[in-house]
């Protein structure tokens, strides 16, 4: 498959609005997922737990492409267990078609299995090195007593055509592959039930970057020709830009923004987003000269979170109210329908640079007075 798509230019970024989109397939609501943590000699008690999850909300249509970003270890990946319950959620509700699966039996989910699959980040460690690609590819088939038409051999020979692979790869092992072949294995696994959800775990952020471009497009072809819906998580802004329709931005086990594609990526409202958007400098829009936001110090630990809203360490806006009060995801413009922001004092919706650049860490502004450049 051609590299066909330029992933750091956003003027060449296609309008995924417009593919359509159905009635409400996933809705997640107040999801929490807590990681005990034990301690003391000689008896074994819990003393603390890591909050990798924190009340989150959110929903994906069918045939919607659902993009969550973050930083590393605010919750991104946990969700997306959760949501294919890989995990067992700590609270909340996760309401698959109008059913509650959070904490539904393995037998109440065996006919919902097949319509939730995931792609994996590490396309190494996710596939079996003792099993063939046509046993890796089949075994979900076998596992659910599905023989498609023409046995199931000749479907995964057709499902290795659809990803960009020779069928006759079908005796290979794993270890006879690329990273970007192996994801593309992993793809033709996700869809050989042929599901109404895939949660796609960071799929090519351990692949080259001429890579990436090949499988984010397989993906969308995928997506164009079957309707599925997709919850597409990663840390690249400008691939989440490509891909997905709407967008929610996570900090610390919470989501503090969310909002369609364009709202998000122009006019964002939340400080941490737009301190995102402004680490990414191939986001330039039509040559204006874009923020720059520096922030001190790293993400809090989720074992003590801050109290309020969890930012506020990092926030330029903080004040009082930020410890006291936890600020609501609620929608503040009344022209700018489902985007949602959960900020006290949120930013204007621009993205243009700012008289005067804020930077938060001393170290970085000491350098910057001092040799009158940027590093």
């Amino acid at each position: 498959m051609s590299n066909d798509i330029t992933l750091t230019k956003a003027d060449a970024v296609p309008a995924p609005q417009d593919r359509p989109v159905g009635e409400t397939l996933l809705e997640v609501s107040g999801l929490t997922k807590h990681f005990p943590i034990y301690g003391g000699f000689p008896i074994k008690r819990q003393v603390g737990a890591v909050k990798a999850v924190d009340g989150v909300d959110l929903s994906v249509r069918a045939g919607e492409s659902f993009g969550l970003v973050g930083e590393s270890g605010c919750g991104k990946s946990t969700t997306g267990r959760l949501v294919t319950r890989l995990l067992e959620p700590t609270g909340g509700t996760i309401s698959y078609r109008g059913q509650n699966i959070a904490h539904a039996s393995r037998k109440q989910l065996i006919p919902i299995r097949s319509e939730i699959q995931m792609i994996f980040q590490d396309p190494y460690s996710s596939l079996n090195p003792r099993q063939t690609v046509g046993t890796i590819i089949g075994g979900p088939m076998e596992i659910n007593g599905i023989n498609p038409p023409g046995g199931r051999e000749n479907r995964v020979r057709e499902l290795l055509e659809t990803v960009g692979l020779n069928p006759e790869h079908y005796n290979r092992f794993p270890h006879e592959f690329s990273g970007g072949q192996r994801q593309r294995i992993g793809v033709a696994r996700a869809l050989a039930l042929e599901p109404k959800l895939i949660v796609a775990d960071e799929p090519v952020s351990a692949l080259d970057v001429s890579i990436q471009a090949q499988v984010v497009n397989l993906l969308q072809q995928v997506q164009k020709e079957l309707g599925i819906a997709f919850l597409f998580i990663a840390h690249d802004l400008a691939i989440v830009r490509h891909f997905s329709q709407r967008v929610a931005v996570m900090y610390l086990g919470k989501i503090v923004e969310v909002g369609d594609r364009d709202s998000i990526y122009n006019r964002p409202r939340h400080p941490y987003t737009h301190a995102l958007l402004s680490a990414v400098p191939e986001m330039d829009l039509e040559g204006e000269e874009r923020e720059r936001i520096r922030l001190a110090g790293d993400v809090p630990s989720p074992i003590n979170p801050p109290s309020g809203c969890r930012f506020r360490t990092r926030c330029w806006k903080a004040q009082d109210k930020c410890a006291t009060e936890e600020p609501p995801l609620l929608q503040i413009d009344g022209n700018a329908e489902g985007h949602l922001t959960a900020c006290h004092f949120p930013e204007e919706p621009t993205i243009a640079a700012r008289d005067e650049d804020i930077v938060l860490d001393p170290a970085l502004a000491a350098i910057e007075e001092g040799t009158g450049k940027t590093p």
